[in-house]
């Protein structure tokens, strides 16, 4: 059995399309099975919408790196980025590499292999940025594909 949550996002151009994950989405899994629909819809419909299958903590990781990586950014002036992680909105570009990929959902998310941006391995091991409280990669961060 498998746990699947959709979230649908809309916009005029594939670049702009993000979805906003709430801060619900990034606490920790509560088990192997938990995965993610998200769905990019365009516009008037002129194309097929575009569908990225993720496990949980998948998601978890990429919105809290997106957002802290974006708060703390070095060079901003401190008080000009203050929204909570709450907040966080990831944009279709982080999942490109999780598109189509139904199969994923035979796995436990402890097995499927990780397709976020090889910089967010980088940036998960960072002070400033991290993962998520009580995630379960604190212990052994996985290598991403």
């Amino acid at each position: 059995m498998v746990e699947i949550q959709v979230k649908t996002a809309r916009a005029a151009v594939w670049g702009s399309i993000s979805w906003p994950p709430g801060s619900k989405t990034q606490g920790p899994s509560q088990h192997e099975r938990e995965y993610f629909v998200l769905v990019a819809v365009p516009h008037g419909l002129t194309v097929r919408p575009r569908s990225f299958v993720v496990p949980r903590s998948h998601v978890a990781a990429a919105a809290w790196i997106a957002h802290m990586n974006w708060l703390t950014e070095p060079g901003i002036e401190p008080g000009k980025r203050n929204a909570p992680v709450d907040r966080s909105r990831v944009s279709l570009s982080i999942f490109e590499r999780y598109e189509d990929r139904w199969d994923l959902l035979l796995v436990d998310e402890s097995e499927a292999p990780v397709l976020l941006p090889a910089c967010f391995w980088t940036l998960a091991q960072e002070g400033r940025v991290g993962l998520p409280p009580g995630h379960a990669w604190h212990g052994a961060l996985p290598k991403w594909r």
